[in-house]
């Protein structure tokens, strides 16, 4: 295998480079009925092995069809990624070095750039040092840890040795977060032993916060009733609609309840890169965990999610477990397995590192100002097109909107809203999503790919009102 390699790393290498220059000319979404990819493949595992020549031509044409290109500039449907050039490259790197990083001494590179690249991001983001920070894959993992440690911040809870099934001695766990928090805080609360009916979600303002009045209510309620409030989960941009929760206001809550306050910043926090939006984490310095995905707006390939808590030891009560095979004389060192669940741990680091250095702070600002100026001239263009209307504040790079004319009925409006969805996606051009605001479908516009300029947006301008008129 190894004889062919260069000759096939330089031809993929050429392939990439073409592609990323070229992934405009595709449909943005892909254009294969289900099934269609696995009957493209052969029914049975190779009996030898086969050229990477003919591996990689398959890789294009069988493949291929069935990508969504998120790399796509038309790509505007959920949060964005962009793999970056130096991601990639990152990416290309840790591959060929391989390296499993569970213990410091099974890479000491790996354990300390991430030390390093943690700090880094903690200090562009306006945040401090006073953290311990560490790389996840996504965000659903980053807060999933940070709830772990909630539930055993409390030594008297004792999940950790004893389980919370058939506990007499201990009341039902809550944790409190947005109507519109991420379904990530759900799937935490299931996986954790809390129980998804523990979850209590808080209803929102008209900007669709959470609103503290309702939490302090909730909890002084729970607490009457004979459960043990342990969590509050705030949202700096929501999936839904990039709502920015009052952390400030959470906190002033969780201080009094001593509760532990956790905030998904997964998609806006990223902005706090540019001073003039720090104002996005205000209060973050008053919580417990935070999560920053720099997978989303930061042109880090995917699997990158930044989780920092206040003290490592808050982790290590959930998770530290060191059996003989793992212990070293390497003395005083980190080593991340002991702060979470996950024993193998792949090079993340390097791609943040590299990405970092390739575009500095002021270019990542710079690209950053760029889509939320882009969200706002799209928002322009809805208020004064004949028969939108925008359904939610634009806060940063996230555009809610709606077809509505007068003399429209909502029920009507929610099918005609679905068609053009459907009908804009089906076009190749630009692939948006939607969501259910007070009930209703809304479109879902949202600008975080590195490549996106306004000849983009105006293109599903385009296919919108073209839509709206019922033309294909």
């Amino acid at each position: 295998m190894e004889p062919e390699f260069s000759a096939a790393a330089h031809e993929l290498v050429d392939w990439i480079a073409n592609y990323i220059r070229t992934v405009d000319q595709y449909p943005v979404r892909a254009r294969t009925a289900p099934g269609d990819i696995a009957r493209a493949m052969a029914a049975h595992a190779p009996a030898n092995g086969e050229p990477l020549e003919v591996i990689l031509r398959d890789a294009r044409e069988k493949l291929l069809p069935g990508i969504t290109h998120w790399q796509h500039p038309g790509f505007l449907g959920y949060f964005g990624i962009t793999a970056s050039t130096p991601g990639i490259l990152a990416e290309m790197l840790a591959a060929a070095l391989n390296v499993n990083g569970m213990i410091w001494a099974t890479s000491p590179a790996a354990t300390e750039l991430e030390q390093v690249v943690m700090r880094w991001l903690a200090e562009v983001l306006g945040i401090g040092d006073a953290w311990f920070g560490q790389i996840t894959d996504t965000a659903s993992t980053s807060t999933l840890l940070a709830l772990a440690a909630a539930r055993d911040a409390d030594p008297s809870i004792d999940a950790r040795g004893r389980g919370l099934a058939g506990r007499a001695d201990l009341p039902a766990l809550r944790v409190y977060c947005s109507e519109f928090a991420h379904s990530s805080v759900d799937k935490a609360v299931m996986t954790l032993g809390i129980g998804h009916q523990n979850l209590v979600k808080i209803p929102v303002d008209q900007r669709f916060r959470l609103r503290p009045d309702a939490l302090a209510s909730a909890i002084a309620a729970d607490r009457a009733a004979g459960y043990r409030p342990i969590a509050i989960v705030a949202t700096v941009g929501t999936t839904s609609v990039a709502s920015i929760d009052p952390v400030n206001a959470i906190a002033d809550i969780a201080e009094r309840e001593k509760l532990w306050l956790h905030v998904d910043a997964s998609y806006a926090g990223a902005a706090a890169i540019a001073p003039e939006f720090r104002w996005v984490l205000d209060g973050v310095m008053r919580v417990d965990s935070l999560v920053v995905n720099p997978h989303k707006w930061m042109a880090v390939p995917v699997g990158c999610s930044a989780l920092w808590v206040r003290h490592a030891e808050s982790l290590r009560r959930a998770f530290t477990l060191v059996p003989e095979y793992l212990r070293t004389s390497a003395g005083d060192v980190l080593d991340y397995h002991d702060v979470g669940f996950q024993l193998g741990r792949p090079f993340r680091a390097l791609k943040l590192w590299m990405v970092m250095r390739a575009y500095g702070v002021n270019g990542l600002a710079g690209i950053i100002r760029k889509h939320c100026a882009l969200a706002k001239q799209f928002a322009a263009w809805v208020r004064a097109g004949d028969g939108w209307e925008a359904s939610a504040p634009v806060e940063l790079s996230l555009v809610c909107f709606r077809y509505a004319p007068k003399g429209m009925s909502p029920a009507e409006a929610d099918a005609a809203n679905t068609r053009i969805l459907e009908t804009v996606n089906k076009g190749g051009h630009a692939l948006l999503s939607h969501t259910k605001l007070n009930d209703r479908v809304v479109l879902r516009l949202a600008i975080g790919n590195f490549r996106t300029e306004e000849q983009h947006i105006h293109t599903a301008w385009a296919d919108l009102q073209a839509a709206a008129r019922g033309e294909t």
